[in-house]
């Protein structure tokens, strides 16, 4: 039996901050070489929400070189870009086809967005599932690494694909269902300025989060901003103390430490102590990421070239999957 297959991508809105290495990246790096990885830039879902057509095209470059400067290695990964491989938007159209209204207007993630952009909502934020659902299914995923806000719109990728199968399978499985792959550490980073709430590239308060390509001046401006309290002693697992919990817990990950080690260091620490240590330890884990992703961008060459072999082998799965769909719904296929 060959390799399990993963699917996973990020939309090319904003700079990647910690939450989105932590919750993704880094989990795809650690556990790449173990299976057969596909990571697209998901630029489709990025124009569900009001976007910025000028910066569209740069901001997918740089998240594909983030990918690559974060250590995805195309010896175990194919990397490419979402809307390159038109398979998605013709799939995505027959699953809307078979999935009905209320699985869609059920979902927690449209309701929350949805209250956002006001009168201004397009159907393409309701529909993002249906999308997210074809991107997995064209590359028979077995596994999807998610973040827990995500896990509902995988469940019904699963969905779709039962119901898929029952319509038009005639007792084959002609979609694979995925199963959710969750880190437990880090899943969920939360803002700097507020530890209840996750922390998000659609923040209007850009000191809630601490971006892949900030600065060491940045950083140190942002940690040192960031909320706290006005307990002395930094602990794990005190749900009155939200914003101790995350820094600690972006302290641990970026250093590397057990959680046992890092409690003992910091349970006697102030504010002031540990802010300047978790600024040093950031700016030094950053570091090569950056240098990574300086040498990745001054390559476009290379970069393009990546994304053209990427897109080449994404078109192979995906094709087939599509033309397996059409002729499971009756569709006649050209010669």
């Amino acid at each position: 039996m060959g390799r399990q297959r993963i699917l996973s991508g990020v939309q090319p809105t904003g700079n990647l901050h910690l939450g989105n290495y932590f919750g993704a990246i880094r989990n795809w790096v650690e556990i790449q070489d173990q299976f057969d990885n596909y990571f697209c830039v998901v630029d489709l879902h990025a124009i569900t929400a009001p976007h910025n057509p000028a910066t569209l095209a740069s901001d997918t470059y740089t998240i594909a070189a983030l990918y690559l400067a974060c250590g995805i290695d195309l010896q175990y990964s194919n990397i490419f870009v979402q809307s390159h491989v038109s398979a998605h938007s013709e799939l995505a159209w027959l699953l809307n086809c078979i999935t009905p209204m209320n699985w869609l207007t059920d979902m927690i993630q449209f309701k929350e967005k949805a209250v956002k952009q006001g009168e201004n909502v397009g159907v393409g934020l309701l529909d993002y599932p249906v999308l997210m659902a074809a991107d997995i299914l064209l590359y028979n995923a077995d596994k999807v690494p998610v973040g827990e806000d995500q896990k509902q719109h995988l469940e019904l990728t699963r969905d779709i694909t039962d119901r898929f199968n029952h319509l038009f399978g005639k007792g084959k499985k002609v979609l694979k269902s995925p199963e959710p792959m969750i880190r437990k550490d880090g899943a969920r980073i939360m803002s700097l300025t507020d530890g209840t709430k996750k922390m998000s590239k659609s923040d209007p308060a850009e000191g809630s989060r601490i971006n892949l390509l900030d600065s060491p001046d940045e950083i140190t401006k942002k940690i040192k901003r960031c909320k706290t309290d006005p307990i002395r002693g930094i602990v794990f697992d005190d749900p009155a103390r939200p914003e101790c919990q995350n820094l600690l817990t972006i302290y641990m990950l970026l250093s590397g430490k057990a959680k046992e080690d890092v409690a003992a260091e910091c349970a006697d620490m102030g504010w002031g102590d540990f802010k300047k240590l978790l600024t040093e330890t950031t700016i030094n884990a950053l570091k090569p990421i950056q240098d990574k992703y300086a040498e990745v961008m001054a390559d476009k060459g290379y970069l393009e070239s990546v994304l053209r072999e990427g897109r080449q082998k994404a078109e192979v799965v995906a094709n087939q999957t599509l033309k397996d769909v059409k002729t499971a719904m009756g569709y006649s296929l050209p010669q």
